[in-house]
């Protein structure tokens, strides 16, 4: 009978998944749960922190990558949503300024590429002036595939631009109203970065270009302090001496609707002293260590010149000594089409408004200025489909500002992948669509009437100078048979007829 009450059932508990008799005393029981525990913490830890850690490598990975769908649907969108435009503006400079921005994966296809003062450019895609206005995100800006950074606008001196608010979303246009008027940190600050950029043991790759980036070039956008004098070009001058030695190019922008008088320096006289004093500062400037090249200087147009005074520009670009146009800034005019409220707000309006405007000066452009002269063209450019319109239209390479705003930061690899493909189908290359344009639509100076004169003078001068030669030798001629004759003349006898 003992053995069989041994045998009486007994009852059982559930403790950390485990099945303990309840008979077993509290301590125990504590010190098996103890137990337990100790054995699974390391076992659990160490699946927490794999998951983690892949996940983390995953989300890395994925937003590293500028053309991850989180940066055009949601960062991008929260961006502008979240905070007024001059905020999200600058917080996306912090980020690409802080090394954590995305970047653009892949490498640029061969039919991109072209040539450029004599450099070979990896792609035709840029960035306009205006979103980094004092240098702080150069690298990370490139990082996203840019073949063109343009820093600035920079004037001489710090000064903080127009009252706030000053910069407008028009969401349901794709477009953006600014009035920024050049904030600027001035030359000291932005100089500061430039050098702070340069490589510490510079190579030879090194020294052919500003941007120390294969396939690249930086450029510098030159502005005017508000309280300088209209009339005159020392703010540009001053900006060419600090920033030649730092940048492959120097924009001088005389297009912002902005700065009051500014626009007055497209004026053809002003516009002369202007050119003649910033190419002779570039011209005297010591050679430089860091770049090969001294910087190429471009002219900065707005879209809202008459056909005239585009002509009377291109004259005076004509004989000057620059490199370059860029067209265009921003706009003035107002589409009767624009729905967003913000429509009627003061200031410059840049995006697909844009387009129209930008293209039809640049042909205009095109028309009156030489084919060594490249157009960088500039407004309304979103898709793969502008940038050939722009091309095509005559422009060397294009550059984008609103578009990449609201497109986020993969909107430069989508429009080289777009351009990929639309070239594929036409069978051409960047390089070939834009020399076949240049050549068709570039001002083409007419013969002299003085040459044709001289041609057909030359050719009157040549038939008497070869008249005069057959009259010396029928002359000569002529004299040798008068001899002859007077020697046979004594020996000939003439009979007498009676």
């Amino acid at each position: 009978m003992a053995a069989l009450r041994h045998l009486a059932p007994r009852h059982f508990t559930r403790l950390q998944g485990v099945l303990i008799d309840s008979s077993i005393s509290p301590q125990s029981r504590t010190l098996f749960s103890s137990a337990r525990q100790a054995r699974s913490t390391p076992i659990r830890s160490t699946i927490y922190a794999t998951a983690f850690t892949l996940s983390a490598g995953l989300f890395a990975v994925y937003y590293f990558d500028a053309r991850s769908a989180v940066h055009r649907y949601v960062l991008t969108p929260v961006l502008r949503y979240a905070f007024d435009a001059e905020t999200g503006h600058k917080l996306a400079v912090k980020v690409l300024r802080s090394g954590l921005g995305p970047r653009d994966p892949v490498t640029d296809d061969e039919s991109l590429k072209f040539e450029l003062w004599g450099h070979s450019i990896s792609n035709p895609v840029g960035l306009a002036a205006g979103f980094d206005k004092d240098g702080e995100a150069i690298d990370g800006l490139f990082n996203l595939g840019f073949s063109w950074v343009e820093i600035g606008s920079v004037t001489p001196k710090p000064q903080p631009g127009n009252p706030r608010p000053r910069v407008f979303h028009l969401t349901e246009d794709s477009a953006l109203i600014n009035r920024y008027g050049f904030p600027s940190q001035g030359h000291s600050s932005v100089l500061a970065r430039l050098r702070a950029r340069l490589p510490s043991y510079p190579s030879e790759a090194d020294a052919q270009s500003a941007s120390f980036r294969g396939g690249s070039l930086l450029a510098v956008n030159l502005g005017k302090n508000k309280e300088s004098p209209v009339d005159s070009p020392d703010d540009f001058v001053a900006g060419v001496r600090t920033f030649g030695p730092y940048a492959d190019a120097l924009v001088v922008n005389v297009s912002s609707p902005n700065t009051p008088g500014l626009r007055g320096l497209q004026n053809r006289e002003l516009l002369e002293k202007l050119l003649g004093s910033v190419t002779k500062a570039r011209d005297e400037l010591a050679p430089s260590n860091l770049v090969s090249q001294k910087p190429k200087i471009l002219l900065k147009l707005a879209p809202d010149l008459d056909p005239q005074q585009l002509g009377e520009i291109a004259e005076v670009i004509r004989n000057s000594h620059i490199d370059g146009v860029i067209v265009s800034n921003t706009t003035t005019q107002r589409p009767s089409g624009l729905a967003n409220t913000n429509r009627s707000e003061v200031g410059g309006l840049s995006g697909a408004p844009l387009k129209p405007y930008s293209l039809a000066a640049l042909r205009t452009l095109r028309a009156h200025l030489p084919a060594s002269i490249p157009i960088i063209g500039c407004g309304g450019i979103s898709t793969g489909a502008d940038a050939l319109e722009y091309a095509k239209a005559g422009a060397s390479f294009v550059q984008v500002y609103t578009g990449f705003g609201y497109d986020g930061v993969g909107s430069c690899r989508r429009i080289k992948d777009q351009l990929v493909e639309a070239l594929a189908k036409e069978g051409k290359t960047w390089a070939q669509v834009v020399e076949e344009a240049v050549a068709k639509h570039s001002f083409a100076p007419a013969q002299p009437a003085v040459k044709e004169e001289a041609s057909t003078n030359g050719t009157v001068a040549q038939l008497i100078a070869e008249a005069e030669e057959l009259k010396k030798l029928l002359d000569g001629f002529g004299e040798k048979m008068g001899k002859k004759a007077e020697e046979i003349a004594p020996h000939i006898t003439v009979p007498l007829v009676s």
